[in-house]
């Protein structure tokens, strides 16, 4: 087979496969492995974690607000067992005094204090609702380019089958004296340059699997 003709069948080969590499990545998405991905980033990686502990406490300091009301108000009492030499009654030999007291200037500062929390309340709330939001773009980002690696990292595979196909022709060419040794080396180096390109796409492959199952805290292995 003539190296033009050989270029040819490569260039055909990959106008197809690219052509047709820009509609099958949406079939290699599962969406809904996807959404079982996210929900699984979501319950395992410790931000979020870390983001539901400000909430539970923000929860917590708003409770302490709204019970802090009570503080206002002071209840007390006076035990006198009229000891003091005053004249004792026999219906009454001891006598008791109460006292109730209201902190007029805690009336005034505990509603700002309970707006306060709940402000904070809210603001906790948004944080992590901030963050979910990134972690699901972030994780529907990785995974995609995951997808994206493994569909490349399949066409060149099946492009280097190609170019091996086309190397044995023509070795069995050149060794019968119909090609060139030129050709053969250059059909030679091809197939060498497709055996690295496949090499690089596998540990881009591995780089993207390891970036995606760093947000979710298992191997993709163990998720069905």
């Amino acid at each position: 087979m003539p190296i033009k003709y050989a270029a040819l069948v490569l260039l055909l080969f990959f106008t197809i496969h690219g052509a047709r590499a820009q509609g099958s990545l949406s079939k290699d998405v599962d969406y809904a492995y996807l959404d079982k991905l996210i929900a699984i980033s979501k319950a395992n990686y410790p931000k979020v974690k870390m983001y539901q502990a400000h909430v539970e406490a923000a929860e917590t300091g708003v409770r302490k607000a709204k019970l802090s009301y009570f503080d206002i108000f002071n209840f007390s009492y006076l035990y006198n067992p009229r000891n003091n030499g005053a004249p004792v009654s026999a219906s009454f030999p001891f006598t008791y005094q109460f006292g109730f007291f209201v902190n007029i200037g805690g009336i005034l500062q505990k509603p700002s204090m309970v707006k306060q929390a709940k402000n904070e309340l809210k603001s906790a709330e948004y944080d992590k609702q901030s963050f979910d939001l990134n972690l699901e773009a972030e994780l529907k980002k990785r995974y995609f380019t995951y997808v994206q690696k493994k569909v490349s990292y399949r066409m060149r595979s099946n492009a280097l089958l190609d170019v091996e196909s086309i190397l044995e022709n023509i070795k069995k060419r050149f060794e019968m004296g119909q090609e060139t040794l030129e050709k053969y080396n250059q059909v030679l180096m091809m197939q060498t340059d497709h055996a690295q390109n496949l090499v690089n796409t596998e540990t881009e492959v591995l780089v993207a699997k390891s970036s995606l199952e760093e947000l979710l805290g298992q191997k993709l292995e163990d998720i069905k």
